[in-house]
């Protein structure tokens, strides 16, 4: 398919709200409600979708831009948000340069536009907060696990949770005012060039609870390989990593 729009490019989504019990396998309208600042590259959306029917942390929708003429474009995102039964869903998405839908709403789309969804999908990655959770994360991979540690603090406080997530600078660094003790950041860029090594994870696998963590990574592929090999160097089950990737 031939690209065929500019960041300028305003689109219209059909005016139609499809009802919740068909609404992870129907197309619904969602309007965006916030746009936040996250990064200088990263910034959350927040949109209220009447007919959805709640997620499992951990798991996506699918997005779609219809313009004027009936050119389409979707995109899988991760939902960033704790489950919610009011409808507000929340997407925070990097800035992809020349990218159809992160360009056009990092730059065009405004409060009030509409654009349409489906979902939620996959269960694979979804952890549903009854279990101990280790979470690895790196740039926007941060985003499925900010679902599960927004919802373990809602809903499973007494649940063990442990957040380990890396980025180039502090600057970069997603939701950077929202962590807690539960979490470790660690950045690979600091002066000499470093990665997340061995020594970051040695502690928190030393200490996991009764019945082991269930461990969830989310980043690049060269992310998402590296911190495997990490925890099942460390002894991690591999029957209990839980991996998602993009790139």
């Amino acid at each position: 398919m031939t690209d065929t729009f500019t960041p300028a490019t305003r689109f219209a989504v059909p005016g139609r709200i499809v009802s919740s019990n068909r609404a992870a396998a129907s197309w619904q309208r969602a309007t965006l409600t916030q746009i936040r600042r996250e990064t200088p590259d990263a910034a959350t959306f927040r949109f209220d979708v009447p007919g959805w029917t709640g997620h499992v942390p951990g798991q996506h929708l699918m997005l779609r831009l219809t313009a004027e003429d009936g050119y389409t474009a979707q995109r899988h995102y991760s939902i960033a948000s704790a489950p919610d039964a009011d409808g507000q869903v929340e997407l925070t998405l990097d800035h992809v340069r020349g990218g159809e839908v992160s360009g056009h709403l990092h730059t065009v789309a405004r409060p009030g536009d509409t654009v349409e969804v489906r979902g939620p999908v996959s269960g694979f990655f979804a952890w549903p907060g009854d279990r101990p959770a280790l979470l690895l994360g790196a740039g926007s991979g941060v985003v499925p696990l900010m679902s599960m540690l927004r919802h373990r603090r809602r809903s499973a406080p007494d649940v063990p949770l442990r957040l380990i997530v890396s980025a180039r600078i502090p600057e970069s660094l997603i939701y950077a005012q929202e962590y807690g003790d539960e979490t470790t950041t660690v950045l690979t860029r600091a002066g000499a060039r470093k990665r997340l090594s061995a020594e970051h994870l040695e502690q928190v696998v030393a200490e996991q609870p009764p019945g082991g963590w269930e461990t969830y990574i989310c980043g690049s592929n060269a992310f998402a390989e590296h911190a495997s090999r990490l925890v099942v160097g460390l002894g991690m089950p591999v029957d209990r990593i839980r991996i998602e990737r993009f790139g």
